[in-house]
């Protein structure tokens, strides 16, 4: 970043401070969700090493690995904000951390696009599926959504970072969302709303029109097989993607489309609901993802099985 103006070194994150009692049960539950997330996920990964012909789980590899790093970004620390009574972070780290938040959220958007023309080929091109998805195609698709997301989030920091933070440092969440800490600015933050508006028309409402392309297209597609066992099979192998596309951006649309309450002097009022769900909007999705998405694959069951097996074998000789 370079040098700014500002006066603040650091944030403090009050988030629930004012509700202790909640702090212990916010606590238990939200690290209880978090390692489902690691081994959930880090089951997936595994997989999709140790069973290289799995190709059809090369995205959702990719998604398992930005769930545990987007998840990873902020958990760790709204959970140590609750063992410790300084909750406080660094300027330095407050940009790490919203930099990381940002770029996830954005990098699943554009990965989940990229994902449904996946399924998109296998369903209705299905003879052409290897010549259209082979490896010089998906390969640059996933880091293609990577890099967009890290060069938005750099973008997106950078601007909320470089204004100047010459007064209260108390951001009212529990991360440094980056909402929040522009609220902080004693500065013209209408660039950066600006900003942030054109952001969300590309990663959030633009990758939505291929989605609904897409499954318009697949439906129609299966709804042309003449048995209904076909049918049922067929769906079965995108209606988990419509699933986590249907609560990735659900969870979004109910905390930050809802209408906001207004104090008497017209400023924003952030509820206290709003700072009990927002841990379980970073965690919900991540940990449902391999439970929907996966782990009740029966191709799925059998590479754990396999891996275990082998594991077994090479222990007993």
């Amino acid at each position: 970043m370079g040098k700014t103006n500002q006066s603040v070194t650091e944030f403090v994150l009050s988030g629930l401070s004012s509700y202790p009692e909640l702090e212990a049960v916010h606590f238990a539950l939200v690290l209880y969700m978090y390692l489902v997330i690691l081994l959930g996920n880090g089951v997936i990964i595994v997989i999709s090493v140790c069973d290289s012909h799995l190709r059809m789980y090369f995205f959702l590899s990719n998604l398992s690995f930005l769930d545990i790093c987007y998840t990873s970004s902020s958990v760790p620390l709204f959970l140590s904000s609750f063992l410790t009574s300084k909750k406080t972070i660094s300027f330095s780290g407050c940009a790490v951390q919203m930099f990381l938040s940002f770029a996830m959220g954005a990098t699943e958007c554009v990965l989940l696009s990229m994902m449904v023309f996946d399924h998109y080929v296998a369903i209705c091109n299905p003879l052409r599926y290897p010549i259209i998805m082979r490896k010089a195609s998906y390969v640059p698709m996933a880091a293609g959504s990577w890099i967009a997301g890290s060069i938005n989030s750099a973008l997106q920091t950078s601007l909320a970072m470089w204004l100047p933070f010459c007064g209260d440092n108390d951001i009212n969440h529990l991360t440094c969302e980056i909402l929040a800490v522009l609220k902080l600015a004693c500065a013209d933050i209408s660039i950066n709303v600006i900003s942030m508006v054109v952001v969300t028309m590309i990663f959030l409402v633009a990758p939505v029109l291929p989605i609904f392309v897409s499954y318009v297209l697949i439906i129609s597609t299966i709804l042309r097989i003449p048995s209904a066992e076909g049918r049922r099979k067929t769906f079965s192998t995108c209606s988990a993607h419509l699933a986590v596309v249907i609560i990735f951006y659900g969870t979004i649309l109910f905390m930050y489309a809802k209408p906001k309450a207004k104090d008497s002097s017209g400023a924003d009022k952030v509820q206290v609901t709003d700072k009990i769900i927002s841990p379980f909007y970073v965690v919900v999705t991540p940990m449902l993802n391999p439970l929907i998405y996966s782990l009740r694959n029966k191709d799925v069951k059998a590479a754990v099985k396999s891996i275990l097996c082998r594991k077994c074998s090479s222990e007993g000789m």
